[in-house]
């Protein structure tokens, strides 16, 4: 079991990223973010027992920024840019499917819902995957941490 200081303790997202959110979209945010407060495992690999951290989330000049600060605020411990472009396809699709569901939920069977609703969360999957992967060697995460944060990083990609 990680140190209960190896945890993210405070989350933001860059609002300048983003334009406009619907509901369903702004219910995503608010059950991610208060699911990852919640529980998570969070440390900067070779940085040992340090932490809690406040986590800083935006996108500037096609870089994802993960802003890792003391759990203050005050000093930054880690800027980590990962490239856009690894995830754009990925969140595309995510988004595709994310349509399909709201839009199968109002007039489809519950199996048609439930096949969707198996393909929007595989590709959720590959997402938290994807972020893992990026992120190993820099920073430490579980699964569930990774799969939340996924989900807010497609939250800054929304455009309107």
């Amino acid at each position: 079991m990680p140190p209960e200081n190896q945890r993210i303790v405070k989350i933001t997202l860059d609002e300048k990223s983003v334009v406009r959110r619907n509901a369903d979209i702004e219910h995503e945010r608010k059950v991610a973010i208060f699911d990852l407060i919640d529980q998570n495992h969070f440390s900067i690999c070779d940085m040992g027992e340090k932490g809690p951290f406040s986590l800083h989330l935006g996108i500037e000049e096609n870089r994802l920024i993960f802003d890792i600060r003391e759990e203050d605020d005050d000093t930054v411990l880690l800027r980590l840019p990962l490239p856009v472009s690894t995830f754009r396809r990925l969140i595309k699709d995510y988004f595709l499917i994310c349509d399909s569901y709201f839009t199968a939920i109002k007039k489809e069977s519950p199996s048609k819902i439930e096949a969707i609703d198996m393909g929007r969360r595989g590709l959720h999957n590959e997402g938290t995957e994807l972020l893992l992967e990026r992120l190993q060697g820099k920073v430490e995460t579980d699964f569930d941490t990774a799969r939340r944060l996924f989900t807010l990083i497609c939250v800054l990609h929304i455009r309107g």
